[in-house]
Order: C-alpha cells, then structure tokens, then sequence
C-alpha cells in the first residue's frame, strides 16, 4: 500500500502544530536539523537517532561491472554511498508489532 510522500513543508507544519512556533521558526528549525545531518554525513560521520535509525557512509572500492545491454565490462570507479538501518524499534512499530509485545 503506498503512502504519500512526505515533505520539508509537512515537517515544518507539523513542528508548528505541536511545538507552537511560528511557521518560520518551523522551517528554520527543520532546515537546521536536516543541514546538521548532512554536514555530519558528507565528512564521513554516522549519524544515529534513537528509536529512529541510523545513517551510514560507506567505501566502495573500486570494481568491474557490466553494461546489462551488451555485456561489455566496464571499471565502476570508486565511491561513498548513504545507507540507512533502521532500528529494530523503528522496524517493530512498521510492522504493527508493541516494542514490549516483542521481549515477551
């Protein structure tokens, strides 16, 4: 079933309803938080948030890959990628699953 995506905008409105700043604050606020990650992941820092996840930087080295079409090998060069681990709360409340239901 697929969900709708969500937005910088929608982050904002949704710190402007619970926390009752005001809308710029909201954006300011969302802005900063998402800079704050990015800056941290582009000098290569994991980035961990509790009960949310974690981000990930990783070294790809070099390597041969294949053109799928024509088969002809050709060298991928080397590369960081992001990848994210959900945390096993995270993982649990998709799955509709109580975090206590779970150590049981």
């Amino acid at each position: 079933m697929p969900g709708r995506t969500i937005t910088r905008a929608d982050l904002s409105e949704a710190v402007y309803q619970r926390l009752g700043l005001s809308r710029t604050e909201s954006a300011e606020l969302v802005e900063l938080v998402i800079r704050e990650i990015c800056d941290c992941l582009e000098k290569g820092e994991t980035v961990k948030l509790s009960s949310f996840g974690s981000f990930v930087v990783r070294e790809k080295s070099e390597r041969i890959g294949r053109n799928p079409k024509t088969g002809v090998e050709v060298p991928i060069t080397p590369r960081r990628v992001m990848v994210f681990k959900a945390s096993n709360v995270l993982k649990s409340r998709i799955n509709g699953v109580d975090a206590a239901d779970e150590r049981e």
